[in-house]
């Protein structure tokens, strides 16, 4: 059937009208929110309380060691606590071959400071000189010449027509 431009824009018009108006009732439906009954009031009891123990005064002390020689792993850490002041150490191997070793100190007058150091693994090596060593006389062995050989003249191949070629209709 045929119908005329002015109409067909009125019908576009009327089912855009209707699309929106279902989409803002779904969203009332959303923002509406479902009311449910409150249930009674029930009498609870009051939960007991756990009690944290505070100590005033913390002390403790731990360590460890890890040497590994399957994967060269060598790290170990010492600390202890008394109040509070915080006491420790910890070394590592870092990855230019170097130990780093940390001693640090931690309490509420100076805060935390640490001191690091690096030290070498291996003792540094001094290289002693040389011993001077006279090289044997070169005497001249007589040489046979080696015979000339001479390349294959160069050849160039014909050009190959494609397998396919393509047109245009």
């Amino acid at each position: 059937t045929f119908v005329p431009n002015r109409q067909h824009k009125r019908i576009k018009k009327k089912k855009m009208a209707i699309k929106l108006v279902i989409v803002l009732a779904l969203c009332a439906v959303v923002n509406a929110g479902v009311v449910v009954p409150a249930a009674a009031p029930v009498a609870v009891a009051p939960a007991a309380v756990a009690v944290e123990e505070y100590d005033p005064h913390p002390q403790y002390k731990y360590g460890y060691d890890v040497q590994d020689n399957l994967s060269g792993d060598s790290k170990g850490h010492v600390e202890e606590r008394d109040g509070d002041v915080v006491r420790g150490e910890y070394s590592l191997i870092d990855s230019d071959g170097f130990r780093r070793v940390v001693t640090y100190t931690a309490d509420p007058i100076n805060g935390f400071n640490a001191v690091v150091r690096r030290e070498p693994l291996v003792a540094p090596v001094v290289a002693a000189p040389a011993p001077v060593v006279r090289a044997a006389p070169v005497v001249a062995a007589p040489v046979a010449a080696a015979p000339v050989v001479r390349a294959a003249p160069l050849t160039v191949a014909a050009p190959v027509a494609p397998a396919f070629a393509y047109s245009r209709f």
